[in-house]
């Protein structure tokens, strides 16, 4: 069995990979890592609006009651409400159980520690070691409770609202809440900023998260602020530590311009520390160029926004993220936060008087990105494969000083990504979708 963990928790299809039982075992195993240094430990626990989300829930709470801890159940809230509240009230410990992006059928589970921090990888297998380990079970009065919190989304939202000390008023704002964990927190939030709002995905049942919504599908929101004489729109992604922005034209803003929009106004107000903005090396080419163009450094992390965030923390910058929509603005909050992202957004578009699509002066490099289809006990395999090692380095050599090449495994998926940046859209999509064909026909 290879290492339960991936990029961003434990994820897989809920019912088959990611079984009740797996859950009560890591909930076992998790109360006994991450609260044996409390006296009296309580576990934050909160989740999206997938269908299987209550079970899991469940059964992690079983297990962690199991062994004599307490718990909280946060309800349907976004992940960064969970890093927050766990800082708030002083939790041993936080989970958040969502897959995030990803549709219905899948699900995951995410762990905080005491300060709202996601795990290292050092605790993560201390945690994988002690599943299945023999743990005295409580008995009697020892037995874990669990209380129901009813004040959760309203602190997350009066939490943004005091930390970000701005107002709205003026801005009107679609969001698109993809269907999940926040559909009741963004509104409420953005209520709090007296904006004028039109929300739309904001509807769950179970089976709608992320379905042709939310920042993986954008469209949907391009089309509707395009349409609706918006000044800016904001998708999220199933469980709101992810943004996306739509300009009044319709005009898609990714995690690149928003982190180099940000970065550029926090620089002129002196708010970048170190004058640094902390990246991944799936960032586009167009972000670097920009950020040398604004006189700011970038700093490159691993994939993953919990190696942005450590990356951060250890060089003490302020405003670091992914291509993908995570952006960690750290003056701010200990966590990626779409919310968080777009009110600071909002607030430089109100704050500067000029549209969004001006404010954007990124220039995209021409960008694809192919997934190839690989089971995760092969991913090894297939990039050691001479023949694929031999296709990756002729296309690199052909990119060397005019583009780009990236070849990732997911760490939350069966895939391994192919990135080509270069001049020539239809030259660098032939190769890429080429080496994923190549990658998914490997036969051992």
């Amino acid at each position: 069995m290879g290492r339960l963990f991936g990029t961003d928790g434990v994820r897989g299809c809920a019912g088959t990979h990611l079984t009740a039982r797996l859950a009560f075992d890591l909930g076992i195993a998790s109360a006994k890592t991450l609260t044996k240094s409390y006296d009296k430990p309580v576990v934050l626990i909160g989740m999206d609006t997938r269908i299987s989300c209550e079970m899991l829930v469940a059964a992690l709470t079983a297990g962690i009651c199991s062994v004599g801890v307490d718990v909280y159940n946060a309800g349907v809230v976004p992940t960064p409400a969970v890093a927050y509240l766990v800082r708030k009230y002083g939790f041993s410990a936080g989970i958040m159980v969502s897959a995030s992006h990803n549709a219905f059928d899948d699900n995951g589970i995410k762990f905080y520690n005491g300060q709202g921090l996601k795990l290292s990888d050092e605790i993560e297998n201390e945690i994988e070691t002690a599943i299945g380990a023999d743990v005295q079970q409580a008995a009697g009065a020892d037995i874990g409770r669990v209380y129901e919190s009813d004040t959760a989304i309203a602190d997350y939202a009066e939490f943004l609202h005091t930390e970000t000390n701005t107002n709205l008023t003026g801005l009107k704002i679609a969001l698109d809440c993809a269907n999940g964990a926040t559909y009741i927190a963004a509104p409420h939030v953005f209520g709090l900023l007296d904006a004028d709002i039109s929300i739309i995905a904001n509807m769950p049942d179970g089976v709608n998260i992320n379905k042709d919504c939310g920042s993986t599908h954008i469209s949907a929101l391009a089309k509707y602020v395009k349409g609706g004489n918006f000044d800016i729109g904001f998708a999220f992604d199933g469980d709101g530590d992810r943004c996306f922005a739509v300009d009044e034209n319709g005009d898609i803003i990714d995690g690149d311009m928003i982190m180099a929009i940000i970065g550029k106004h926090w620089k002129e107000e002196g708010l970048l520390a170190k004058d640094t903005i902390v990246a991944t090396v799936m960032s586009n080419l167009g972000f670097f160029q920009d950020a040398e163009k604004a006189g700011i450094n970038v700093e490159q992390a691993k994939v993953g926004d919990r190696y942005v965030m450590e990356k951060m923390m250890e060089g003490g910058f302020s405003l670091g993220g992914e291509q993908s929509g995570h952006i960690i603005c750290l003056n701010h909050h200990t966590s990626g936060d779409g919310i968080l992202a777009a009110i600071v957004l909002a607030s430089i578009v109100k704050e500067t008087g000029k549209p969004l699509s001006q404010l954007n002066t990124m220039k995209l490099m021409p960008q694809v990105l192919k997934n190839a289809k690989i089971s995760n006990n092969v991913k090894d395999e297939v990039l050691a494969d001479e023949a694929i090692k031999a296709e990756i380095a002729a296309i690199e050599a052909k990119y060397d000083g005019n583009g780009r090449v990236l070849i990732r495994p997911s760490g939350t998926e069966p895939l391994v990504r192919v990135m080509i940046e270069g001049n020539d859209i239809d030259e660098i999509t032939a190769d890429a979708a080429r080496l994923a064909q190549m990658m998914e026909g490997y036969i051992k």
